[in-house]
């Protein structure tokens, strides 16, 4: 099996995101107007560095993604002609579907697109940028996942990164043709789910891990990198000290920086954003804040660069971005690309923030150096974003609270868009005597940490049973789960499920369309060992954790540390 060890161990000199040139005063690097370090502090955590092992090709796809799309804005009328050049691949091909996002209360609905960065070699140009030559034409990796989320009331908008180190069980994906890969029965890196059929199994996992409802997906190569960097015009960036990414046995990017702010394109930004040797400590976290940092120059460059008026640099970077572009099928024409980037510019750069999600190092045998996501942590990063809370701590601008439930969103507010509906107890769903559903056992939860309840399932079978529902059967098979669930198997039984979840008081969002049910299954999570309700979560939090080394688009001080020894 391919793993990004091997990737990262080739004999190829270009180690790392190696790339000839690009070197301070080399062409696609101009020295800032600001100079001197900056006092930003560092934000990494302490990690020893892991030598001679890994040469990683990374840039960030969600900066490229945001250029996309601020580009289709500007330049709409100049690139209809590219429609029929959009890349598209399936959403998600697990089985753990949630539909798109759901409207809130005003009618308001956030969006969820996961930004995936591919390391494909499978063209000449992503060869020479990418190095590597043992992996040319081998499967990809999805080196780097972000997940954009976009609020309800566009008031605010939140990157989450995951390290492509991150150890997680993989979800069983099936491709259009109809090949499946099976769940893993242990711990893979993240960055090997694009292996499993593309794109949407990437999402799968995300989808399996966080239970966000994710909207879209944009994957770019790196190709796409080098031409969308020239075609902006540059992004400002900052060194604390002098860099050069460059080790005794000849890995690194080969980025070199003086002290101070750079103006950085071309190969020279895709080395900053593939630089891991040199920043912080010299790890995958180090070159994730370095990620973020550029991401939001980016953000506040291209919101201010004039160049982009210029009919030329709109068609060029139009031609760049979609030809380097794989999305979903609900992105696959230019006029969709242009209403969503209409959502994102509604963002003022002081209300994006950019975080890593939590993690901690793996003790598991054989994962030495890879991350897992932090118990409590993450969950709580995730639910902010599942519950549309910014990440900033500053709340949001929806329509006032005297508003009437239910009504269109505010004239200011972006029209809703057309999510996959939740399903609802409505008038479509069968008398309860009429619905059969299975409970099952699940108390135990995913880590097994707690033995199951004993009758569980019989006693909620019986609190159902009270509530009319008749063709009530208690399981002798048993799940794990952690929050109490209701999956489904066909459509025709969405409104039957959502009845069943409203008599036991579970929300919405625990309704589920599976194919590993035949029918309404019941799991009781370790969420409900006892009583006639599951425990109600703890309140949600309102600001990011710390952990998460939130950083504010409109911060333009932040300044990369050094790490020790790539100086020069």
């Amino acid at each position: 099996m391919r793993h990004s060890d091997v990737r990262e161990e080739g004999a190829s000199a270009q180690a790392d995101g190696d790339i000839p040139g690009g070197g301070a005063g080399a062409p696609g690097t101009v020295p800032g107007p600001r100079g001197g370090s900056r006092s930003a502090r560092r934000t990494g955590d302490a990690r020893p560095p892991r030598r001679g092992r890994r040469r990683v090709l990374r840039w960030v796809s969600s900066v490229l993604s945001l250029l996309i799309l601020g580009t289709a804005a500007a330049g709409y009328l100049y690139y209809r002609h590219l429609n029929g050049s959009i890349q598209t691949d399936a959403l998600n091909l697990g089985e753990n579907k949630l539909g798109g996002s759901k409207p809130n209360a005003f009618g308001q609905t956030p969006l969820n697109i996961l930004l995936i960065g591919s390391d494909a070699r499978n063209d000449a140009e992503n060869q020479a940028l990418g190095g590597a030559t043992d992996t040319f034409d081998g499967p990809p990796l999805a080196d780097v996942q972000m997940l954009l989320h976009l609020s309800a009331d566009r008031s605010n908008m939140s990157v989450v990164s995951m390290p492509r180190d991150t150890m997680l069980m993989m979800p069983k994906c099936t491709e259009p043709g109809g090949k499946v890969h099976p769940a893993s029965k242990g711990l893979v890196q993240t960055n090997e789910s694009i292996q499993r059929g593309g794109p949407g199994c990437t999402v799968a996992a995300w989808t399996e891990l966080t239970k966000i409802p994710i909207d879209h997906f944009m994957m770019i190569d790196f190709k796409g990198v080098v031409r969308m960097a020239d075609a902006i015009g540059g992004v400002p960036v900052c060194v604390e000290q002098n860099v050069h990414s460059r080790t005794r046995d000849g890995k690194g990017s080969g980025l070199k920086l003086p002290k101070g702010t750079s103006v950085i394109q071309g190969e020279t930004a895709l080395q900053w954003l593939r630089t891991r040797y040199g920043f912080e400590d010299g790890t995958d976290i180090g070159r994730t804040h370095a990620q973020h940092q550029y991401m939001n120059s980016m953000a506040r460059e291209f919101r201010k660069n004039a160049k982009l008026s210029n009919p030329v640099k709109l068609n060029s970077l139009a031609q760049a971005a979609i030809e380097a572009m794989v999305v979903d099928t609900g992105l696959n024409k230019i006029d969709k690309l242009f209403d969503l980037s209409m959502e994102l510019k509604k963002v003022p750069p002081g209300r994006i923030t950019m975080t890593t999600m939590p993690w901690i190092y793996s003790t598991k045998p054989g994962l030495d150096g890879r991350v897992e996501p932090k118990p409590g942590e993450a969950e709580d990063l995730f639910r902010m974003v599942r519950e549309d809370i910014a990440l900033d701590g500053q709340g949001s601008a929806s329509p006032a609270a005297s508003a009437t439930p239910g009504a269109p969103a505010s004239p200011s507010a972006p029209a809703p868009q057309q999510p996959t509906t939740a399903p609802t107890a409505a008038a479509t769903a069968a008398p309860p005597a009429k619905i059969a559903v299975t409970v099952r056992n699940s108390t135990g939860g995913k880590d097994g940490a707690v033995a199951k309840v004993k009758g569980r399932a019989s006693e909620v079978a019986a609190l159902l049973t009270g509530k009319g529902f008749t063709k009530v059967v208690a399981d002798t098979q048993t799940g794990a789960e952690d929050t109490s669930v209701i999956r489904y198997a066909t459509d025709a039984q969405a409104a039957d499920a959502a009845a069943v979840a409203a008599a036991l008081g579970l929300p919405a969002g625990s309704v589920q369309k599976s194919d590993q049910v035949a029918g309404i299954v019941v799991f009781v999570g370790k969420d409900w060992r006892t009583g006639g309700t599951p425990t109600p979560p703890p309140p949600a939090p309102t600001k990011a954790p710390d952990s998460a080394h939130a950083l504010n688009g409109d911060n333009d001080q932040a300044c990369m540390a050094i790490q020790p020894g790539f100086t020069w």
